[in-house]
């Protein structure tokens, strides 16, 4: 949003920058802390609260901020910033209940700790801006639901796919055609990669193993790929998506979906692997009067039905910013659910498992995951993957089978597992057979 700027040049010469608190100091978190500090005039990152208190740290510290007060209260977290010097801590719920704190970044990427920060942040009415695709895909349409009730915004990133998606969705709609698939640019999928496998990549770029297999194995973006579609009213074409392997230029997609299928469907989410431009985003439309199909045409967009539309990267950590005065400045979300969820991201087996074995977390050894309609998943009971990990198997499983909630014992006393149920009790969805239009045409 290019408002945004000035906005925040505004601020900046007010003298009142927007504060800002992170919860979590890797990857990502150590990219969000630099851009702010040292590119985002009008902007303050006030705390970051970390597991570790060293790593939070070490997060300042590349941003070339130097020693930070440790706190591990209320009130000495709102004294540090009433007094400008930037905090950290290891427990997150104070960043979420001090005062002096106008918006929250969630960048942990764990489901359980994340359903803890956020509804605790949601509770003490804290906009929160979530890189947190995985808690998004399993609970968001409740965590959305509680923000709108305590008068504050849930919502999604810019610079992430998902949020990439979700701006040039709405651009096109804003100039008048009906967006019918909004896809994802990969470069790999491979369900079966593993730590082990993605050990020698991680190091490279100084990321953790198990992030950089979930994005392998094809959970990431089943994750974010289901997000755009609870945002969008979307859904599936089929278990997995389409996932086609195309080494051309997304431009060429247009001719290889069905258009009346996708009419019926209401749109899809998709993927495509070794596309260019990757590793970007597109989205395809069409429009329903001759006339401006005639412009578009004149303007190299081509014949349609389908039109393609497309960005050629995604920038991340750059954009969060953005995304946090979008919520602060201009009350507009990114991208959040608009209703129940219209896809579900299922667990799936990675390898054969046995009965008694404990299910390992996200971008892990044992189990990957695929997005589904969500009618389909609720009638089959299948296992979401946002709740497997700490799952007991009960049974042995084969190799590519989808777990349900019958395979598996959960774990007591998870916060996830209640919100989960509040939420499948508020939102029960529809039938699998239900074929209803998700995507409004464009006034």
């Amino acid at each position: 949003m290019i408002i945004i700027d000035r906005l925040l040049a505004r601020r900046a010469a007010d003298g009142r920058p927007i504060r800002v608190g992170m919860v979590g100091a890797g990857f990502m978190a150590r990219g969000i802390a630099n851009q702010i500090v040292n590119s985002t005039p009008g902007m303050a990152l006030v705390a970051i609260a970390n597991r570790t208190l060293a790593r939070a740290a070490a997060c300042y510290a590349e941003a070339g901020v130097e020693a930070p007060i440790a706190v591990t209260s209320i009130p000495a977290l709102e004294q540090a910033i009433r007094d400008g010097r930037p905090a950290i801590t290891d427990d997150p719920i104070l960043l979420c209940a001090a005062g002096g704190i106008d918006c929250l970044v969630d960048v942990t990427g764990a489901v359980e700790h994340g359903a803890q920060v956020t509804l605790a942040a949601i509770r003490h009415g804290r906009p929160v801006v979530s890189m947190n695709a995985e808690l998004d895909g399993t609970v968001g349409p409740l965590l959305k639901r509680l923000a709108d009730q305590e008068g504050v915004i849930f919502t999604g990133s810019d610079g992430d796919q998902p949020g990439v998606q979700m701006n040039l969705f709405r651009f096109v709609k804003s100039i008048g055609l009906t967006p019918l698939v909004c896809g994802n640019i990969k470069g790999l999928q491979d369900p079966y990669r593993t730590p082990e496998t993605q050990a020698a990549f991680a190091a490279k770029w100084g990321q953790d193993p198990h992030m950089v297999t979930s994005f392998a194995d094809g959970t990431k973006i089943s994750f974010e790929q289901a997000i755009v579609a609870n945002a969008t009213g979307m859904t599936v074409a089929r278990r997995g998506m389409l996932g086609r392997d195309h080494a051309g230029h997304v431009d060429e997609l247009v001719t290889m979906y069905d258009v009346d299928e996708l009419r019926r469907l209401g749109g899809v989410v998709d993927y495509v692997v070794g596309s260019k431009p990757g590793p970007g985003i597109y989205v395809l439309a069409t429009h329903d009067d001759p006339k401006q199909r005639h412009y578009l045409n004149l303007y190299k967009l081509g014949e349609g039905p389908l039109y393609s539309f497309y960005t050629p990267y995604h920038l991340c950590h750059f954009e969060v910013p953005a995304s946090v005065a979008r919520a602060v400045l201009c009350g507009d979300a990114v991208l959040q659910p608009i209703g129940p969820l219209m896809v579900e991201v299922v667990a799936t087996a990675k390898r054969d498992l046995k009965a008694g074995e404990i299910v390992d977390g996200l971008g892990g050894f044992m189990t990957y995951g695929q997005a589904e309609a969500y009618p389909a998943a609720r009638e089959a009971g299948l296992l979401p993957m946002g709740v497997a990990e700490g799952c007991r198997l009960k049974r042995d499983l084969p190799r590519d089978a989808v777990l349900t909630h019958a395979d598996v014992d959960l774990p007591a006393g998870r916060l996830i597992d209640r919100l989960r149920a509040e939420q499948d009790a508020i939102f029960p969805g529809v039938a699998a057979n239900d074929a209803r239009p998700r995507v409004a045409a464009a006034e």
